[in-house]
């Protein structure tokens, strides 16, 4: 899965040099082979499996905040990549010209907490990942660290091309079958960042057992439970702005959902 999401984020970059076309993607891949399930993640969507008596998540999400070491320290061993545009130290707040000379906490690659430096001019760049939650940039750019293509995506006014930042190489977690007990209303649920910005693993678990128990004889209950969570995610509109039915905002991102269903499985 790693070999295969890295040779198709190289034919990604010939098609797009060819064609003289831009863009990328995240990417969640799923594999059963031989009683195993592996999910593969290179971006910020996120794949959960929901069963009777457990919630098993089988993804993480790589964004500038959750990748900040990696993504400094090879700022670290490549500084040119930078282009002397950015700074590499992660700070609490952006510094400013009177903060010279002033001590103030900071974050390098090989460190876990903060620590204190004195703030030199060099320090007032801009950060290389800055911002928090939905707002945190790659280069003032990108909200994701890992993903396919953007080969030619270059910083806005600069010559600093995002993709040596930008990882194709997905994370692989593996699920054993063999070590579970599999019912009829298990299931696989795989979606973009739309669904998971409003509702957490647990609500979505939720949703999904009481949903399934509701409609045991539908054959197609499954892409409906997609629909349903999808239509949850989504909100009600409410003059101008969609609303969830707690009345907190409702997803701005787009929303796909899969709900793969688990038992009865042929065996190879």
């Amino acid at each position: 899965l790693q070999t295969c999401l890295n040779q198709q984020d190289e034919v990604i970059g010939q098609e797009m040099e060819a064609t003289n076309q831009t863009g990328g993607c995240t990417a969640l891949a799923a594999l059963y082979f031989q009683g195993k399930l592996y999910v593969a993640n290179a971006g910020d969507s996120r794949a959960i499996l929901v069963l009777k008596d457990d919630l098993v998540p089988l993804s993480c999400e790589f964004t500038p905040e959750t990748e900040r070491q990696r993504i400094q320290h090879l700022a670290f061993l490549f500084p040119k990549l930078l282009d002397d545009e950015f700074t590499r130290f992660e700070f609490p707040r952006r510094l400013k010209g009177d903060d010279v000379g002033q001590k103030v906490l900071y974050r390098d690659y090989f460190m876990e907490g903060w620590g204190y430096k004195t703030v030199e001019k060099a320090d007032l760049k801009y950060p290389l990942v800055h911002g928090h939650g939905k707002q945190a940039r790659l280069l003032g750019t990108l909200a994701v660290s890992r993903g396919l293509g953007d080969h030619q995506l270059k910083v806005i006014d600069t010559n600093i091309e995002v993709k040596p930042f930008l990882s194709c190489i997905p994370k692989v977690n593996v699920f054993d079958f063999a070590l579970h007990d599999i019912k009829e209303d298990d299931v696989l649920i795989m979606a973009t960042d739309g669904l998971w910005d409003v509702l957490c693993n647990k609500e979505v678990a939720q949703t999904a057992r009481s949903f399934l128990a509701e409609n045991r004889t539908d054959p197609h209950r499954f892409s409906e439970l997609a629909e349903c969570l999808v239509s949850r995610a989504r909100g009600k509109k409410r003059g101008h702005q969609w609303m969830l039915d707690d009345s907190h905002e409702a997803s701005y991102d787009d929303i796909s959902v899969f709900v793969i269903p688990l038992h009865n499985r042929e065996e190879d």
